[in-house]
């Protein structure tokens, strides 16, 4: 008999249980279900008939929007409806289908069951019985209460209606062959701005409008308030403004008349309105949720207060309504070809947003200077700004340009760790800067003759009076810009947008009679952000932005002297150099560092940890500025002019 060596009864039992080896089980090994689409795709057909929508806006206590449809139906079977998912401007799947609540369907005043699609679950199944003619489908939209939800759309003094929120629409056919007779019910006494056309005189808090494509309603949103101003800016274009106070809606003839002027110099750029009345939606407020949304007949535009009443503090903001107005000529008649779906269900894709965006924020600039919403040395100071961030920006080093067209959709505009490495949004500022080279280059190749200003007018300003949707890819673009200037413009916009470049595009400098430089003060418009954005602002010193009220990093700049040191996003700075810390007491520092030879000490709390940190950075400020090169007229003086 076999004896087990004296071992402890623990590792006896254990010994005795170990199992005995087995042979190899198979592992299963599942086949996936097919994913079948049953959502019909969408038809260039006509809808059978016209939908009645009804928006119920005066519970603005709780923010909800309370909807009913009549949608009319052709027979019995299943319908498909769909909530817009895909949403024009936002240029990424944002339809907030979460915040849809109490869906309950009828026909011939029977409640019918309703089911959610497993694959497409912004799309909604339900069978229509046998003699019905219509449904009729009802549901609540409960807005977000709080910014930590989404966008703040309706507050006690004003709401913003945006119809794609409030409605389901069927699927199977292109949103523009879709019928819609809307109509809103607004709190007593409230103005309101909006592109539909009323269907008769307002006697009451209902608002009914003429019927619509559903494309176009989703593009007429609705603004609302208790203090609402109408200004005719043009005999086509108005501004609607609603306000926080009756005091915010006080704008000076002086301002209002820069308005007009930006009208005036936009038709004299593009030749052509695409519109036939055009309505700018202007929230002035501190609790609805700021935005600056395009659509082909108007645009929304939300600031926060002090538009007029602190004119001179908001310098940065006026650029907004510039923008938005652009987008009437360029994104909305004009469009990418692959941007155009023919409804919200089907995926956009962002390719030419360097065009879309880049060349927008270029006009936007440009006409805020030609129409002296902002002053020619405060756009110059922007257009500094722009090319500094861009120039320095680690990330181009291995992402081109054109990859971040995707970032709407794979970023959707979270807050990221590290900006400068990973980059953003860039197709908007570094768009522009693409555009100001075609821009000078076609200067210096017709030597002064043709401008992007010809190609805005050949490009976008054809057709007068056309508010429909002209698409284009860049061979288009590419033939435009030879038809003004021979050149290989082929080359020259993939150079700057498909490949990583180590330095952003800033030949438009030199040949527009400028150099970048940087300065140890910086410029009016720097600091009237500084103060606007509640921040102090070091990217070119020591490589990071302070929140001025909690001292807490806003931005560490990757492989910056602040980065070296080991500061990252969210730190909290407490002491510079064993005092109270505050931002010009480091903008002081900074400077003395250059002569004193002493590395910055800060005292920094990440948690409930504290560490001395010191930043051994003795290149002094640098704020960065565009600085005249000649004494001759220069032709980035020249693009800022009006057009006479």
């Amino acid at each position: 008999m076999h004896r087990f060596p004296s071992l402890p009864l623990s590792v006896l039992a254990f010994t005795l249980a170990a199992p005995v080896p087995a042979t190899a089980v198979e592992l299963s090994l599942p086949q996936p279900l097919p994913i079948e689409r049953q959502v019909p795709a969408a038809r260039d057909i006509a809808y059978p008939g016209t939908i009645e929508l009804t928006v119920d806006a005066t519970d603005v206590a709780r923010g909800v929007f309370r909807i009913r449809e009549q949608i009319p139906v052709a027979g019995a079977g299943k319908l498909y409806l769909l909530y817009p998912q895909w949403l024009p401007g936002n240029h990424a799947p944002r339809g907030p289908i979460d915040d849809i609540a109490n869906i309950a369907i009828t026909a011939n005043g029977r409640p019918l069951a309703w089911k959610r699609d497993p694959v497409d679950v912004y799309a909604i199944q339900v069978d229509v019985p046998a003699g019905a003619r219509s449904i009729a489908l009802s549901f609540d939209y409960v807005s977000p209460t709080s910014s930590s939800q989404g966008r703040v759309v309706m507050t006690g003094d004003m709401l913003s209606l945006q119809w794609n929120l409030t409605a389901f629409y069927p699927a199977g056919y292109f949103t523009r062959r879709i019928m819609v007779a809307p109509s809103a019910v607004l709190p007593a006494g409230w103005g309101y701005g909006t592109a539909l056309e009323p269907a008769s005189p307002r006697t009451s808090a209902t608002v009914a409008f003429q019927p619509v494509n559903f494309e176009t309603l989703v593009d007429s949103p609705l603004l609302a308030g208790r203090h609402f101003r109408q200004v005719q800016l043009s005999p086509k274009v108005r501004l609607n403004v609603a306000a926080d106070h009756p005091d915010e809606l006080q704008a000076s003839t002086a301002q209002i008349d820069a308005h007009r002027r930006l009208v005036e110099q936009a038709v004299k750029l593009f030749g052509a309105e695409h519109y036939d009345h055009y309505d700018f939606l202007l929230s002035i407020s501190d609790r609805l949720g700021g935005i600056g949304l395009e659509h082909q007949r108007s645009s929304e535009n939300g600031v926060a207060t002090g538009y007029f009443t602190r004119w001179e503090e908001q310098t940065a903001r006026h650029n907004l309504l510039p923008h938005e107005y652009v987008h009437s000529w360029n994104g909305k008649y004009r469009r990418g070809a692959d941007l155009y779906t023919p409804d919200y269900s089907v995926p956009m894709r962002n390719s030419l947003l360097w065009v879309y965006e880049g060349q927008t924020q270029y006009w936007g600039y440009v006409l805020q200077a030609r129409s002296g919403l902002v002053s020619p040395d405060d756009t110059l100071a922007y257009l500094a700004m722009a090319a500094a961030q861009l120039d320095g920006r680690p990330g181009r080093q291995w992402r081109p340009l054109i990859d971040t067209t995707n970032d709407p959709i794979i970023a959707a505009r979270r807050p990221q760790p590290w900006t400068s490495l990973q980059r953003s949004e860039d197709y908007y500022n570094e768009g522009m800067l693409v555009w100001l080279d075609v821009d000078m280059q076609l200067r210096a190749l017709t030597g002064g003759r043709r401008s992007l200003d010809d190609f805005a007018r050949a490009f976008f300003g054809m057709r007068d009076g056309d508010w429909g949707t002209l698409t284009y890819t860049l061979d288009d673009v590419v033939a435009t810009l030879n038809g003004i200037a021979a050149h290989d413009w082929a080359g020259f916009l993939r150079d700057r947008v498909e490949q990583a470049r180590p330095h952003a595009p800033l030949d438009w400098i030199a040949q527009g009679g400028y150099r970048l430089v940087y300065s140890n003060k910086p410029t009016n418009f720097w600091r009237i952000e500084e103060r606007r954005r509640k921040v102090a602002d070091f990217s070119y010193s020591l490589g990071l932005v302070i929140d001025s009220g909690d001292r807490r990093i806003e931005q560490v700049i990757w492989d910056s002297p602040a980065f070296a040191a080991g500061l990252t996003n969210n730190d909290s700075i407490v002491a510079l150099d064993g005092e109270s810390f505050d931002g010009g007491k480091l903008a002081e520092r900074i400077d003395d560092a250059t002569s004193t030879r002493k590395p910055i000490e800060l005292l920094v709390r990440r948690g409930d940890q504290y560490r001395t940190v010191a930043i051994p950075y003795y290149g002094g400020n640098r704020y960065p500025r565009l600085e005249r090169t000649g004494s001759g007229s220069a032709w980035l003086d020249m693009l800022l002019k009006p057009k006479g």
